[in-house]
């Protein structure tokens, strides 16, 4: 069976350094922390009291107040992101066949502020269950994919796929597959995540995965960076459609890439913490390859999952010298973490759309707050610490881990016609 090609025509993007596309991407290259202390709630207790929330976001710019009530932040987020990459995308929804467009979309958590609340305030009262009727789909992880197909009434595949940090980047493995096999013509696929509350905040902390860098937050996030003491929660949506090559040449669509690839792996190693060695990412990174039909030395770009946890960063710097041997120090090495923060399951779609427009612009946005050097990690990769570097880019790849041991990666190539 020939498979389709699969491409990139419409983004959209709701992040901690950027409410769209161009103010994510000028936030990128220009090396913006989105870090900052907490506004959401009182944070004087935790232990960390800094996060990567949103800015000068008002969901009723976007959403009707009644309506945006019956849901979550998560769904309000993948919403406005679903809009900007339908709109982006130029799709007549007119025109299309709606049986054949389908939202495969990533969460690692969902409604997670609404499940705080609801408990919270069961647990003020006088013991009776005076929930909100509204608790359980304002909540559930499937809800986002589900407003998004019923605003636009696209009636293909519609679910989330759930693998905590790597939830996203599943979702887009599952709608390349989709399109690949001609069960659909076009996906809207990404993530959204909205744990910046006190529970998610909370029981990070009590994990010891966050950093407590409380006097600074803009320099908290620093993967590779040898003072790095956690990673720095994020939140958002970012939102990409995806569609077979011949329908969007057909329409005269803008294409932003291919989607030549995705691999999959488990370290099957321990719930939180990574396998020192990166074996479980060295077999995703190799499995990325096979199913691109890419070789090692064509790749010229990797967006890290790079948290800035102490063993996380290191593993994975491991695993890519282990991969791509001599040539790894030829791939610009960045972490957008550094500057978004992790936004968990949202995390694989925002940086796979930072990897297409680098590969769209041709500059490779920063890994920010590197002061110190890391004796454990290869001297001789480029990690494009501190500012962007301007590069040719054909070739791209994005990694996404999740707590579990799950391991996800996509790749992206230029367009070849």
């Amino acid at each position: 069976m020939q498979l389709k090609r699969v491409v990139v025509t419409g983004l959209g993007a709701l992040t901690p350094i950027g409410n769209t596309i161009d103010e994510y991407w000028n936030g990128l290259i220009n090396g913006v922390s989105g870090a900052a202390p907490v506004t959401y709630y009182d944070a004087a207790k935790f232990k960390t009291r800094f996060a990567c929330e949103l800015k000068n976001f008002n969901v009723t710019d976007f959403i009707d107040r009644k309506e945006a009530r019956k849901m979550d932040r998560f769904t309000q987020y993948a919403l406005v992101a679903s809009d900007e990459a339908i709109l982006d995308s130029g799709l007549d929804l007119d025109k299309i066949n709606k049986l054949r467009v389908g939202v495969i979309w990533g969460a690692g958590i969902g409604g997670l502020e609404t499940f705080q609340n609801e408990v919270l305030d069961f647990a003020a009262g006088d013991g009776s269950p005076r929930f909100n009727p509204f608790f359980i789909p304002k909540m559930i992880a499937d809800i986002a994919p589900g407003n998004i197909s019923i605003k636009n009434g696209f009636m293909g595949p519609n679910y989330t796929t759930v693998s905590a940090c790597a939830s996203s980047a599943n979702a887009m493995i599952d709608a390349l597959n989709y399109i690949r096999l001609g069960t659909c013509d076009i996906i809207v696929t990404g993530g959204s995540e909205a744990a910046v509350t006190i529970a998610g905040m909370g029981g990070f902390n009590a994990m010891h995965a966050l950093s407590t860098r409380n006097e600074s937050p803009e320099t908290a996030s620093r993967p590779f960076d040898a003072e790095r003491d956690g990673f720095v929660l994020g939140e958002g949506a970012g939102a990409i459609v995806l569609e077979e090559y011949e329908h969007a040449k057909a329409r005269g669509a803008k294409i932003y890439a291919e989607l030549v690839g995705g691999g999959m792996s488990s370290d099957a190693y321990h719930m939180t913490a990574p396998h020192p060695e990166g074996i479980g990412v060295i077999a995703v990174m190799k499995n990325c390859l096979e199913n691109a039909g890419l070789r090692p030395e064509e790749i010229d770009h990797i967006n890290t999952h790079g948290t800035s946890t102490p063993l996380g960063d290191v593993a994975e710097l491991k695993a890519i010298s282990e991969v791509f041997g001599e040539h790894a120090k030829n791939i610009n090495i960045n972490s957008t973490k550094s500057m978004t923060g992790h936004l968990l399951g949202a995390a694989g779609a925002i940086e796979a759309i930072a990897t297409i427009l680098t590969i769209k612009h041709g500059i490779v946005p920063p890994t920010i707050n590197h002061t110190t050097v890391d004796e454990n990690i290869n001297p001789l990769l480029n990690l494009t610490l501190n500012k962007a570097q301007k590069r040719d880019v054909k070739v791209a790849m994005s990694n996404t881990f999740g707590f579990g041991g799950h391991n996800a990666c996509v790749a992206f190539k230029k367009l070849d016609e």
